[in-house]
């Protein structure tokens, strides 16, 4: 038989001092998981403040980027195709006039460029001819030199077999316009007719890298 009494304070003591460090314990327990749930609580935060900052300096700095994409991101980028330098005697009557030019030939696809390696004499000719026709007068303006890369585009076109009478025809008939403008002038009431576009060639731009008349 036991002799410890029920009401011994030796014995109630051991308890007691259980239910306290209970206590503690749980204290300890609801701090952290409160400290825990504010430590994430500003990591929600931070990260909501960068993604925010990130998207303003997007559309502050990278707006104009975005834009440019979508003006120029879907061009493709060109090719540029230098020819040999040309000279060549002008059509001119009363003097000798001769011409070096340097021209460059641009163009979308690639594999133009290697039809143009392939049809290169053929190209020289058609080129040759072209600015054997103008004279030296006709090549000194600015206008003479857009009309002559406009020719040079069509020749060169041409020698890779595509068929040019639609340009040479609207060529034509701007010529006609320009001429029919200037004698309408002054005149009211009348109306432009809208030019028909003709198909893309695959020489799409023709640049002088040099031009020399002498």
């Amino acid at each position: 038989m036991s002799t410890t009494a029920a009401g011994d304070p030796a014995a109630a003591a051991p308890k007691a001092g259980k239910k306290k460090l209970i206590m503690i314990l749980a204290i300890v327990g609801v701090l952290v998981a409160g400290a825990g749930g504010a430590a994430v609580f500003m990591m929600k935060k931070n990260a909501a403040a960068a993604a925010a900052a990130a998207e303003a300096e997007d559309e502050e700095g990278g707006g104009s980027r975005a834009k440019t994409g979508a003006k120029h991101g879907n061009k493709v980028a060109p090719v540029f195709v230098p020819l040999d330098p040309f000279t060549v005697n002008l059509a001119d009557k009363q003097a000798e006039r001769f011409a070096q030019v340097g021209i460059t030939l641009e163009i979308d696809d690639v594999q133009v460029a290697e039809q143009i390696k392939v049809y290169m004499p053929v190209i020289r000719n058609n080129v040759l001819l072209a600015l054997s026709e103008r004279t030296a007068a006709e090549l000194m303006d600015r206008d003479g030199k857009a009309r002559l890369a406009e020719r040079v585009r069509r020749e060169s076109s041409r020698a890779l077999g595509v068929d040019t009478e639609e340009h040479e025809a609207a060529a034509a008939a701007e010529g006609n316009a320009e001429a029919a403008a200037d004698t309408d002038e002054g005149q009211p009431g009348k109306k432009k007719k809208k030019k028909r576009e003709p198909p893309p060639l695959p020489i799409t731009a023709v640049h002088f890298s040099n031009f020399i008349i002498q």
